[in-house]
């Protein structure tokens, strides 16, 4: 029995890929879509499948499409309204949209728990993203110096990435004080040492011709290491959703981060 999906922001760049990799997964059935910015009734499937129906109002296509798991790319604040909606409606959650507040995180823990369901929510769905962080915090340990450098499109909505600063938690996790951070004598040039937190300096690009690109750099005395990551595209995103998908009902409540159901 395929599971049934229902996908917030489904006109999208992020909704696009969804459906078309659900729509080509066996295990998976889109059932509906949802998006503000909706004028026609109907959306094709990718593989000319058939089509399913697109609604403006999210509730009407909660109510309609009755879907086993919704996925959300959209954003902060459209995203925890509509978690709301489909938890009250025992519907799973999975839940890629960047720039949540750890108060958004502990809500929607509650909201799932309240209604029986699992949520995934991940700053970052692709499978090597995953393992930079993981790889991340096994360096923490050594290194007492490090810096991260997170480069995106020129549309993305917020900096530093929800990938970033998940990869500065992991990091500090791995240990018992902060990293240091060096003081310039003389910043000539207001920011120009980016961000910091936890001693870790963060530096955000913005421009055309990027998809997602992010490398944490480690330093001590006669060396330095460098992980990372780049996103070609948006289909690398695609493995890992599905695998949300078909992993969040088996909990009850949050999981946050791709890499609880990998297991490491």
């Amino acid at each position: 029995m395929s599971i049934r999906v229902l996908v917030n922001g489904a006109l999208g760049k992020m909704g696009g890929e969804v459906i078309i990799a659900a729509c080509n997964d066996p295990m998976t059935e889109i059932v509906g879509a949802a998006d503000i910015r909706a004028k026609d009734k109907l959306l094709l499937c990718p593989d000319q499948s058939g089509s399913v129906q697109l609604f403006v109002d999210l509730e009407a296509a909660l109510d309609k499409s009755k879907p086993d798991v919704m996925v959300d790319f959209t954003q902060a604040e459209v995203s925890l309204v509509a978690a709301r909606m489909a938890a009250e409606r025992k519907v799973n959650l999975v839940i890629g949209t960047s720039g949540l507040a750890p108060h958004d995180l502990v809500e929607i823990d509650q909201l799932a728990k309240a209604n029986g369901v699992g949520a995934v929510v991940a700053a970052n769905f692709a499978l090597g993203a995953v393992l930079m962080i993981h790889l991340a915090r096994l360096a923490a340990k050594y290194f007492d110096y490090a810096e991260i450098i997170e480069m995106h499109h020129e549309q993305k909505l917020d900096a530093p990435s929800a990938t970033a600063l998940s990869t500065v938690r992991a990091m500090r996790e791995a240990r018992d004080e902060p990293f240091k951070h060096p003081q310039v004598h003389k910043e000539t040039l207001s920011g120009t040492r980016g961000g910091e937190l936890e001693g870790i300096a963060l530096h955000s690009v913005r421009m055309p011709g990027l998809l997602a690109h992010q490398e944490v750099l480690f330093g001590t005395s006669g060396q330095t290491l460098s992980i990372k990551h780049d996103s070609i595209n948006r289909e690398c995103f695609m493995p890992g959703v599905i695998l949300a998908i078909k992993k969040v009902s088996e909990h009850k409540g949050l999981v946050y981060g791709l890499d609880k159901l990998l297991g490491i």
